[in-house]
Parts: structure tokens; sequence; C-alpha cells
């Protein structure tokens, strides 16, 4: 009998233009080596423009489907991106907490790349207090990040340090908190893995010209994909940053929004994205003892 590839469990909701979601989840971590099984949190009004609506799923329904998968098949990692309501991430919360030994990475998502709001300030508080305890890798963005580590919505705290919104989360209780570098105006995209010891890993990554429509998802689960591979955390945190990379750099516009990661771009023709990626620097420090 084949021995089964690692499983991995999105909680996330459903994107009807396949760019970002449980249908890229889906296809991240199949094109990784996982299989992939996928609890819908939410059905989304969306295009490659931006989010229309957001139908948040009956919390009962989200458990039935988490608890129903989790007593057939062992399951690795799993991931959470847009989760619809409070009531919902209470829910995802008390599933997880049963299985305390599955690492858990999560992509907070609060808005669309349009800026549509995904999650308001209730939303906000229920992750921090029920769902970062849980974290093993959280991938904000640094507008993300900057929200998340904010203290009593004080405005002034809008352009905190990053290093210092890290810190702030670790105390939360995350594990790993990778900050990436997509929203700040520098030349090159860089992105920093902090943990209670400091500064893990910082990697520089060449910015390209477009804006794309799942990207943040993609890096969640290829870092989940890769923790079920078996890599430690920061060899996953480098070849998830390495696969979104690709992707971006082979990504395409459907639509008459966004350009969409090719989550596939290996499948192609391997001459066509040989050569095209420049090195990238990057920083290693150890962590303090």
């Amino acid at each position: 009998m084949l021995q089964p590839p690692p499983i991995v469990l999105s909680f996330a909701a459903n994107d009807p233009s396949g760019g970002a979601g449980i249908q890229a989840d889906m296809l991240t971590i199949a094109s990784l080596g996982c299989h992939p099984l996928s609890v819908v949190t939410a059905i989304t009004v969306q295009d490659t423009t931006g989010v229309d609506e957001v139908m948040p799923l009956d919390p009962e329904w989200v458990a039935d489907q988490a608890r129903a998968v989790l007593e057939d098949m062992p399951v690795h990692a799993f991931k959470i991106g847009l989760l619809g309501s409070v009531e919902i991430i209470a829910t995802i919360a008390e599933v997880i907490s049963d299985y305390p030994y599955i690492p858990l990475v999560m992509d907070p998502v609060l808005t669309s790349g349009r800026g549509d709001e995904l999650a308001n300030e209730d939303m906000v508080d229920a992750m921090r207090e029920l769902l970062l305890p849980q974290v093993t890798v959280l991938t904000p963005n640094s507008l993300e990040a900057r929200h998340l580590a904010q203290q009593e919505n004080d405005p002034s705290e809008s352009k905190l340090d990053l290093s210092l919104c890290a810190q702030r989360l670790l105390l939360m209780g995350c594990e790993y908190v990778l900050i990436t570098g997509t929203h700040e105006n520098t030349q090159q995209v860089r992105n920093t893995l902090f943990a209670s010891s400091g500064i893990i890993r910082t990697d520089d990554w060449e910015r390209l010209e477009h804006t794309y429509h799942g990207s943040g998802c993609t890096l969640a689960s290829a870092i989940a994909a890769s923790l079920a591979n078996g890599l430690s955390v920061s060899d996953s945190v480098l070849e998830a940053q390495d696969y979104t990379w690709h992707t971006l750099q082979a990504g395409f516009r459907p639509g008459m929004g966004q350009y969409i990661p090719n989550r596939l771009f290996w499948a192609k023709d391997g001459e066509d994205n040989e050569g095209e990626h420049e090195e990238k620097e990057v920083i290693i420090e150890q962590p303090e003892n």
C-alpha cells in the first residue's frame, strides 16, 4: 500500500474567482505535494477587483465540517484564512484546541487588496484572544501586523516599528511571526521571521511590478504544506517564500483587476522560468540563548 501524502486542513472562505481563499489554499497545498482538506467558513461575492459581500456560515456547520475529517484522517498542519464572524473564530479555536500538537499557520485576513473590510474590531479582538495563543506561525503583512498589535485602537500607533509589532504579537501567544513587507516603501520586499528569542531570518525578494490577488493565502498555505512535509519552521518559511515568489513571477491577469499567482508554474515547460529569478539576499541571525 502506498504511503499517503501529508494532509493539510485549511479553514477559509470560498472565492469564486479562484484567486484567493479556499481555492488558493487547495491549489498551493496540492502543488507542494500534500493532500488538501477544506473547511469553508464563508461564502463570498468577489472577483479580481475586490470583495462585494461576505456571508459567514453557521458556526455549527464549520465545526461539523472540521470534526468529520479530523475524526477520519490524520492532519499534519492547519492553515487559517478569512473567518467571517466572531462565532466562527470561537468555534475554530475550540476545534483546534483539541489538536495542540498540529502546527497552525494563520493568515490574518483583515481587508481585501482593494481595502474592503473583512474583519471588524470585535473579530480582531477574538483573533487576539482565542486564536493567536494557538498559532505556530502568524503571517501578517505590515499593515495587518500594526493593526493586530495596536493597543486600544490608538491611531498614533498606525506606524509602529515592525519589530515592536512582532514583540507584541509574540506576547499574545504566537510561536513565530513572519511579517511581510509588500506594503512597505522599499526597493525590495523584506520579510522577517521573529520568535521570542529575536529575529530568526530576514529574506529580501525582488519587488514585482503588479499587484496580486491571493499572495497572502499562497504564502501561508505553502508554509503549512512545508511544515506538513517535515521541514523546520525556518526552512518552511524560506521554501514557502521561494514558491510564492515564483507563483507571482509567473502570475497572470484573467480579469479586469489584480493578477493571480500561478500556483502550478512548475507544470509549464521548465525552460520558461529558468534563470529569471535574480539572486536573493538571505540574512540569518541565530536566536539568542
